[in-house]
C-alpha cells in the first residue's frame, strides 16, 4: 500500500509514523508512507495557502490552487495506482472500523489535513471521501490522518504477527472483545477463570463469546443493534440479560 498525506505541519508525521507497528510494515515493503507540504505549492511568492472567504465570515479558508497541484504532482508520480483521496473534515462522515477495512483494501490512500476555518468549497471536488474522527473539532487534521492511517496499516496482510488478532479485535466482530489473562494465574488474590487454565477449547470459546457479549450489553448496547447474533449467542444474550435484571 502507498500513502500520502498531505499537510503543513509534515513534522508531525515523522515520529509516529515510523514507529511500532507502522515502522515496522514500511520496514517490511508493506507500506510507502510520503508526507508533503501543500505550502510548497501555492503559487505567490509569499507561499500563502488560505485567504478571506468571498461574502465575509471569521477566520480563513484554505485556497484550492496549492491542494489541487499538490495532488497533481502525486498523480505524475504514480500514475498507475487508483487513489481514494481523503478529506479530513468535521462535517465529514465518520470514521470506524468498518471505513478502516475498507481503506486498508485499496492501493493507494491520500489524506488531505486541513487548518484554519475550513476549506474553500471546490476542494471537495477534488476528494473520494470526506471523513471525521468524531463530533468534536481539533485545530488540524494531522491527528485525525495518523489515527486513520494506524487502524488502516494494522489490518494490511502480514502487518501483525498474529492474523488473528485483527479479526478477534473489538468492533471487527461487532462486538467488544472478551476479557483476557496471561500468567500468572493468581496475583493478589485475583485469580484467572478457571475455565480458562483447563484446556478444554469448547467450553473456552463458549466463555469467550459470552463474555463478549456481557461486555458489549453493559458497555456499549448500542452495537448489539448493529451485529447479527447467531441463535445461540441470541439465547446466551437473553440470559445475561435477565441476570443483569
Amino acid at each position: 500500500m502507498k500513502i500520502d498525506v498531505l499537510t503543513l505541519f509534515p513534522r508531525m508525521f515523522e515520529g509516529p509514523m515510523g514507529e511500532s507497528i507502522i515502522g515496522k510494515a514500511v520496514e517490511k515493503n508493506l507500506l510507502e508512507i510520503n508526507v508533503s507540504n501543500f505550502r510548497d505549492y501555492s503559487d505567490n511568492k509569499h507561499q500563502s495557502v488560505d485567504d478571506y472567504p468571498y461574502g465575509g465570515g471569521a477566520g480563513m479558508l484554505l485556497k484550492v490552487q496549492p491542494i489541487y497541484d499538490n495532488l497533481q504532482s502525486i498523480e505524475e508520480l504514480s500514475p498507475e495506482t487508483k487513489k481514494r483521496v481523503i478529506l479530513l473534515d468535521p462535517a465529514g462522515k465518520p470514521f470506524d472500523q468498518k471505513m478502516a477495512e475498507e481503506f486498508s483494501k485499496e492501493e493507494h490512500l491520500v489524506f488531505i489535513c486541513g487548518h484554519y476555518e475550513g476549506y474553500d468549497e471546490r476542494i471537495r471536488s477534488l476528494v473520494t471521501d470526506e471523513v471525521s474522527l468524531g463530533d468534536y473539532v481539533l485545530t488540524g487534521g494531522e491527528l485525525g490522518a495518523m489515527v486513520m492511517i494506524d487502524a488502516t496499516v494494522r489490518l494490511l496482510p502480514d502487518v501483525l504477527g498474529n492474523k488473528l488478532s485483527a479479526q478477534t479485535d473489538s468492533h471487527s466482530t461487532g462486538l467488544l472483545e472478551h476479557p483476557q489473562y496471561t500468567r500468572p494465574a493468581e496475583f493478589n488474590g485475583m485469580q484467572v477463570p478457571e475455565v480458562l487454565t483447563n484446556g478444554n477449547h469448547k467450553l473456552i470459546d463458549e466463555w469467550q463469546q459470552k463474555e463478549s457479549l456481557r461486555r458489549t450489553l453493559t458497555r456499549r448496547p448500542d452495537m448489539l443493534e448493529k451485529v447479527d447474533l447467531t441463535p445461540q449467542q441470541e439465547k446466551w444474550l437473553q440470559e445475561l440479560r435477565n441476570e443483569i435484571e
